[in-house]
């Protein structure tokens, strides 16, 4: 039997990327699929979000491996959209069992010329986000005193970056949740886990480039670097240790925070 048959995941910013990597490995391990994404361009930043033609493809392409997947379009800062999503995944599979908190942004910006506005979207999305969807979640996982809840912070939620102190702030924020998470849930068998990936190859990494400028491997080169002699990881490299957090193998794992860095932290 596959490994998470009969098992049902909720992923947001589903549409491509690390969402979408996670989900079809997933569904391909028997999984149903709850996908939330977006699916439109935001006002910040400024670069290509997911599309419904893309969550459109997803669901074609889970539905291919024989699973369930509900598609819902929403902003993860609009709790309206994320109660409806949670509710309707409960009214049509009865449960969640796996969170991943994928959603969120990245961008530049110097402190002294960093606008409100991208301070709010940054923390609202990447830290409020996580938040919005889990507070909707967790009563359901409460009562069935089980689940697990994976949370993709960055390699920039365990070290500071330069100029990007909203986005370190937002991450640090969500390691920072992790842990209180998974105090407040282990008297219900929740497990509550944070992911810390060096930069990854997905469109957030073409459209951050573009806006600098810039070419991917020139922003991979300006970073600190990683020690493996590769620019960036891949989305298939994510949900790899995602599916891992959230299978019984890692039945004792909670708190606690799991480098994917190509060894750029021991820099």
């Amino acid at each position: 039997m596959p490994e998470f048959e009969k098992k049902v995941a909720f992923i947001t910013g589903a549409a491509h990327g690390q969402g979408r990597a996670t989900a079809l490995a997933l569904a391909r391990e028997g999984a149903d699929i709850v996908a939330f994404d977006v699916a439109k361009k935001i006002e910040y930043p400024a670069y290509a979000f997911g599309t419904n033609e893309e969550l459109q493809s997803l669901e074609t392409e889970i539905r291919a491996l024989g699973r369930r997947v509900i598609i819902a379009v929403g902003d993860v800062r609009d709790d309206v959209a994320v109660t409806a999503a949670v509710e309707k995944a409960i009214a049509e599979f009865g449960k969640i069992d796996i969170l991943f908190n994928n959603a969120g942004i990245c961008a530049y910006a110097e402190v002294d010329t960093m606008t409100d506005e991208e301070w709010n979207a940054m923390i609202d999305i990447n830290l409020k986000g996580p938040f919005n969807v889990t507070r909707r979640v967790t009563p359901y996982m409460k009562a069935a005193k089980s689940g697990v809840i994976i949370n993709n912070s960055s390699v920039m939620g365990l070290r500071g970056g330069n100029r990007l102190s909203h986005y370190v702030a937002s991450k640090w924020g969500l390691t920072g949740l992790t842990k209180s998470w998974a105090i407040e849930l282990a008297p219900y068998n929740i497990r509550v886990v944070s992911i810390h990936p060096t930069g990854v190859n997905t469109p957030m990494n073409d459209g951050l480039a573009a806006l600098e400028g810039a070419t991917p491997i020139e922003i991979a080169e300006r970073s600190a670097g990683n020690l493996l002699p590769v620019p960036w990881i891949e989305p298939e490299d994510v949900s790899s240790l995602v599916l891992y957090l959230a299978s019984d193998k890692a039945r004792f794992a909670t708190g606690a925070q799991f480098v994917l860095d190509a060894g750029l932290l021991s820099r």
